[in-house]
């Protein structure tokens, strides 16, 4: 498919003149492009990042790859980093830095894995239980004004909508070749 499913022609015109409201370009992005789902996920994604982090950073001085590591041991106690660079889609030597920091801190703190000593688990200190329960509230607040335009049934059809992307995932090719070559 070489453009987004949606052309501009097809979008009623309510939301066209709602558009004029955007910048040109972000217009041409959204519906005229042939990455228009690439375009449309970074968009939306920095859109709840960008406030976010630059939130966390003023009130807690942890730039983004530290609250992604202390998010993620938030979610689930008893982590390993290995797991966090897994789910964070950032280099593993940046996450390494960031858990360093957060242990220096004492936001983190850091024990061995009852089911394999060799290795070690992340649990959040009191101090690092308090930013992510402080931080929750806002990142929640951000989510809801975001998903406001949708109703229930879309939010939940967006939900599994890419709940079936992320399951499929895993067949997504992790290295780009150009056609007619071989590696």
């Amino acid at each position: 498919m070489a453009r987004s499913p949606t052309s501009l022609s097809q979008v009623d015109p309510v939301r066209v003149e709602a558009l004029t409201a955007l910048d040109p370009l972000i217009v041409t992005k959204l519906w005229d492009n042939p990455c228009w789902l690439s375009f449309r996920l970074n968009f939306v994604a920095f859109r709840f990042n960008d406030p976010v982090y630059r939130w966390i950073e003023t009130r807690y001085g942890l730039v983004r790859p530290d609250f992604v590591a202390l998010y993620a041991v938030g979610l689930r106690e008893g982590v390993a980093a290995k797991n966090i660079v897994a789910s964070a889609g950032l280099p593993k030597n940046t996450l390494s830095r960031a858990i360093q920091k957060l242990l220096q801190r004492r936001l983190l703190k850091r024990e061995s894995d009852p089911t394999d000593l060799r290795s070690y688990v992340l649990h959040l200190t009191p101090a690092g239980r308090q930013i992510f329960d402080e931080t929750m509230p806002l990142m929640q607040q951000q989510q809801k004004a975001m998903l406001a335009c949708l109703s229930d049934d879309e939010q939940r059809q967006l939900c599994a909508l890419m709940d079936k992307m992320v399951i499929a995932s895993p067949a997504w090719p992790h290295e780009l070749e150009r056609e007619g070559t071989t590696t």
